[in-house]
């Protein structure tokens, strides 16, 4: 089901279960700021979740509460598990869904890379 992203912040959400190793994942990077692992039903031949530290909703509630590290962090975390996948000379798409409207499911900001194949239209036209 759909978030709303006005909602507060759930330490029981599966990434904060995640980040506190209760639930396996098979993380392919992770530093202060950020852990990224593949995702359990990936919809592209590479498909990794990136999601901050943090305790952080959505994109909006990150940009609006995180210090100037954390962002920065965060986001060179993304830039570097994009190169180290390989993902930069063939491309790539990045994704963060905020909100109900968007389809975001889980209530702790995560940006989804998909890569390794040609991906498609953006949006279903």
């Amino acid at each position: 089901m759909p978030i709303d992203a006005t909602l507060p912040y759930d330490d029981n959400n599966i990434f904060a279960r995640i980040l506190r190793d209760e639930i396996p994942s098979q993380r392919v990077y992770e530093d202060d700021w950020a852990v990224a692992f593949h995702d359990i039903m990936p919809q592209a031949t590479t498909h990794i979740l990136v999601i901050p530290r943090g305790a952080y909703v959505s994109w909006d509630d990150f940009s609006a509460r995180a210090s100037a590290q954390e962002i920065a962090g965060f986001v060179r975390a993304v830039g570097h598990v994009a190169r180290e996948q390989g993902l930069v000379a063939s491309g790539y798409r990045l994704l963060a869904n905020t909100g109900r409207h968007s389809g975001q499911e889980v209530p702790h900001l995560h940006v989804h890379l998909f890569g390794g194949q040609p991906l498609g239209p953006m949006l279903a036209r």
